[in-house]
């Protein structure tokens, strides 16, 4: 996989778009939504108008017409200038984005995509296309209950200013550099021998994952491991697997699982980055730009500015 280029970075007055492409926004996370929007007002960003909380289709936050259409601009909208959208941020996760590139010649905007969870499908889907913009972070439901360092890096992120390092825990000892790439496990599996599958030779792959027990986790990576994806990566992170862990505690635990699965592929490999679902924060990463990934320091940094 090559390294990609990014979009310039926003700017004050940039636009954004919010995008419902899997599940139905619940009556209690529109608060949350409006929060996300506020925050995003408070950068400086200019946020289009939204009637997203009425739509649903059973599970869905409406048809797949419906939903693909937040990732698409009417034919007299500006493609760049002043009224350009710059900023594509989905608004939850759950399941339906991959419902959409059965959609032909899908489009999924110029610009940054936001997103993570069920989003892995667009975020990948971009990188197969090669294109660059494509941002694992917290969804706009989410991003004002995260604390104050995960939202000041996503902000960062979006308006170009350099990256701190993440910190872990190194398991398989060693360095790595390659082109980031980061997702949700269950979701990407469900990518595999399909055409939205990014090349992952010599990459620094991420996963998280949330509410998949040990079994399951072992199900998914073994299936991995037997495509021989796994084997071809520089270096393996791996973020937070949240409620993971069989409440009995009988069994294998989840951290074992991850560790024995991921003990032999003789490449770095750095658990418990501060990447995913759950409490202490998401960090936004971006997908496709030159990272390194050091399992001796237990860091993940990125050799090159967004």
């Amino acid at each position: 996989m090559a390294f990609l280029t990014q979009p310039p970075p926003l700017r004050q007055g940039d636009r954004v778009r919010l995008v419902a492409a899997s599940s139905a926004l619940s009556a209690e996370s529109l608060d949350r939504l409006a929060a996300g929007v506020a925050l995003l007002t408070q950068w400086g960003l200019v946020v289009e108008s939204f009637e997203l909380p009425q739509r649903r289709w059973g599970y869905l936050a409406g048809p797949d017409h419906q939903r693909a259409a937040d990732l698409q601009l009417p034919s007299d909208a500006p493609a760049d200038g002043m009224n350009a959208v710059r900023l594509w941020a989905c608004v939850r996760g759950g399941w339906g984005a991959a419902r959409l590139l059965e959609i032909p010649d899908l489009a999924l905007g110029a610009g940054w995509l936001l997103g993570f969870s069920d989003v892995t499908t667009l975020l990948w889907a971009r990188l197969a296309q090669g294109r660059g913009g494509a941002v694992h972070g917290p969804m706009l439901t989410s991003l004002a209950g995260e604390p104050p360092w995960s939202q000041e890096r996503l902000r960062r992120l979006l308006f170009g200013e350099p990256l701190e390092a993440l910190t872990g825990e190194g398991w398989q000892g060693g360095v790595a550099e390659g082109p980031l790439v980061v997702a949700n496990l269950t979701v990407a599996t469900h990518l595999l021998a399909t055409p939205y599958l990014p090349d992952l030779r010599g990459a620094i792959l991420v996963l998280e994952d949330v509410g998949e027990a040990p079994y399951r986790l072992d199900r998914l990576l073994t299936h991995w491991r037997l495509t021989g994806l796994l084997q071809q990566l520089a270096g393996l992170g791996l973020g937070r697997f949240e409620a993971c862990d069989d409440p009995e505690g009988e069994g294998f635990s989840s951290a074992e699982v991850l560790r024995e699965r991921t003990a032999d592929l003789g490449i770095p490999v750095v658990a418990a980055l501060p990447v995913g679902h759950g409490g202490g924060g998401n960090a936004a990463l971006p997908l496709g730009v030159r990272a390194c990934l050091d399992a001796v320091a237990g860091r993940l940094s990125l050799a090159e500015p967004a």
